[in-house]
């Protein structure tokens, strides 16, 4: 059973609050609570905030968020510490308000200004639950990716994404998802996805200006075909395009 704590430690455990108390209150009125007496224009040196220098402005507001951030941190503190003082006068510390029980004076040693046991202390539990916003965007692209439908083959999502894509992305052939990419024009998502057609078609016919003399040319997507082995040499020798694909 935990025993309440000695009036010795009781003091010493007092005085270690009011050094802490004394150590915040000092360094905050040090600071100027964080340079926050000052206001936004006095912080830039600027007659205006909406000056030529908007990334002068960009950084200065980054600054006082973070400096808020810090003061609010530094008035937690003093507010628990405050608060341990005043359980002390009126008889209540070192009690889990919890449960009522005493809480042991080698945690209140480690944190002068817990109120509850180690077994009740919230701050020690993992949250519960996910933001929903996972659920929303699960699977990638979320909503818009009509893939997984097998009755879908129109534009979504994901097809606006590898349009926007092979524009151009930080992506490197080191970071490619095609590990055989052998120019930038292959690093995107799905980038030999036929955009617009089914397949390409390997020749077309091709006429005078009178329409007679009918012949076959042949393209890239053609010796592509012939070079996979996917056809028979039956009907060459015909014309062939090199820059038409």
């Amino acid at each position: 059973m935990t025993l309440p704590l000695t009036e010795e430690r009781l003091q010493a455990l007092r005085g270690r609050l009011l050094a802490s108390k004394r150590e915040l209150e000092e360094r905050t009125n040090r600071n100027r609570h964080f340079g926050l007496e000052n206001s936004f224009r006095e912080s830039t040196g600027d007659l205006s905030t909406s000056d030529n220098h908007p990334a002068d402005g960009g950084t200065e507001m980054f600054e006082r968020g973070k400096d808020i951030s810090l003061l609010e941190r530094e008035a937690f503190r003093l507010t628990r510490i405050e608060a341990a003082l005043e359980r002390m006068e009126t008889g209540e510390y070192g009690r889990c308000v919890a449960c009522g029980r005493f809480i042991p004076a080698e945690r209140l040693e480690a944190l002068p200004t817990a109120i509850y046991c180690l077994e009740h202390e919230p701050r020690q539990r993992e949250k519960e639950g996910r933001p929903v916003e996972e659920e929303f965007l699960t699977p990638p692209f979320g909503r818009t990716s009509l893939d997984g439908q097998h009755d879908q083959n129109g534009f979504d999502g994901e097809d606006a994404w590898q349009i926007v894509e092979s524009w151009g992305s930080s992506n490197t052939p080191a970071m490619a998802e095609n590990p055989n990419a052998d120019d930038y024009d292959h690093l995107y998502i799905e980038a030999e996805e036929n955009d617009g057609f089914v397949e390409p078609i390997e020749s077309f016919l091709a006429t005078d200006i009178t329409g007679h003399d009918v012949t076959v040319v042949r393209n890239r997507a053609y010796r592509h075909y012939m070079a996979a082995n996917e056809g028979e040499h039956l009907l060459e020798p015909d014309e062939e395009a090199d820059d038409w694909r």
